[in-house]
């Protein structure tokens, strides 16, 4: 099962955290795979859509924020956009739109920062939003301070947070067909809770701010973070890299979360959804369609995941309830 590690350093103003995305990870890639009109992803982009969907599992364990975390990737590219969003309880979803040719090594920058206009955003979607209430949103750009391309979403990542949080981050991502993973390392905020939203007060901004860079212990921790390869990364277990990468730090760890605790994969499509909206067409409409192409067919923009009625099934959506045949609770 995917599964979530936090982690504190004892007595040191660092925390830590580990995420693996296994069978939440190969159902995205399932559903995209198994859609007959766009195919499965190409590699380059799958791995850099499982590195975003790892990297938004952590920012959003990482807050206290009742909504969706939203990490959307946009630009100038083939790839056009690239979505990962997760929820409190760590229910997540994936996607990606390619719009053109895409090399089998591509990098960030080939795909969506041809030009240097590519841009990250992080949106904060309430989930109980009041009347007027629109979603917290930050923008960065893929590029340095120096104008220079960022050539890896980690990087553009830790300057997004070192921007919005005043906090060293050090973040190593990776991801396989089988395998999306992350690490997250964070120095802590000097007093209080800083947040994605923004909400702490000028003092607590500067106390952080004045602290880049500075804290030794979150620079020694960080350094040995770093050193964690691809490889090792998405094959290792999670108490092996803790213990290469940590053996002589003291760790306070917390209960692992997986399971439906844990990260897990979540849509918000469904057959029920799809079938009340082909009863929306009318029975005109829906017939119309079963006489040209023989069944109605239904791909989720998001996941993928095409759904199909054929002439049997529709019949059913239309009839009243005191003509319905008795049935069996499966699908066929």
């Amino acid at each position: 099962m995917s599964e979530l590690h936090k982690f504190l350093f004892d007595g040191l103003p660092v925390r830590g955290m580990i995420v693996r995305l296994t069978d939440a990870w190969q159902e995205i890639l399932a559903r995209r795979a198994s859609n007959t009109t766009t195919g499965a992803y190409p590699p380059p982009v799958a791995e850099l859509l499982g590195e975003m969907t790892a990297a938004a599992t952590l920012m959003q364990a990482n807050i206290k924020f009742n909504g969706a975390l939203i990490l959307q990737i946009f630009g100038d590219g083939p790839l056009k956009v690239v979505v990962a969003e997760s929820k409190p309880d760590l229910s997540l979803r994936a996607t990606a739109k390619v719009i053109g040719e895409l090399a089998a090594d591509a990098r960030l920058p080939d795909m969506v920062n041809v030009n240097n206009k590519g841009r990250c955003a992080i949106t904060l979607d309430p989930k109980d939003k009041l009347p007027g209430t629109t979603p917290y949103q930050g923008v960065v750009p893929l590029f340095d301070d120096n104008g220079e391309k960022l050539g890896k979403l980690s990087d553009v990542l830790q300057h997004y947070m070192l921007q919005s949080e005043q906090l060293d981050t050090t973040l190593v991502l990776a991801a396989d067909d089988k395998v999306a993973a992350g690490l997250l390392i964070q120095r802590l905020p000097v007093k209080g809770e800083s947040n994605l939203e923004g909400t702490s007060g000028k003092d607590h901004d500067q106390a952080n701010e004045d602290q880049i860079g500075r804290n030794e212990d979150y620079n020694r921790i960080s350094i040995l973070a770093s050193s964690l390869t691809r490889d090792e990364l998405l094959t290792l277990d999670v108490e092996t890299i803790l213990r290469r990468l940590f053996w002589e730090e003291k760790l306070l760890r917390f209960e692992p979360q997986a399971g439906m605790l844990g990260p897990h994969f979540a849509c918000t499509c469904g057959r029920d959804r799809v079938a009340q909206m082909i009863r929306g067409l009318g029975v005109q409409e829906a017939e119309e369609i079963l006489a040209e192409r023989g069944d109605i067919e239904v791909g989720c923009d998001f996941c993928g995941k095409q759904y199909r009625f054929d002439a049997v099934d529709a019949a059913q959506l239309f009839k009243s309830p005191g003509d319905q045949m008795p049935g069996s609770s499966v699908v066929q």
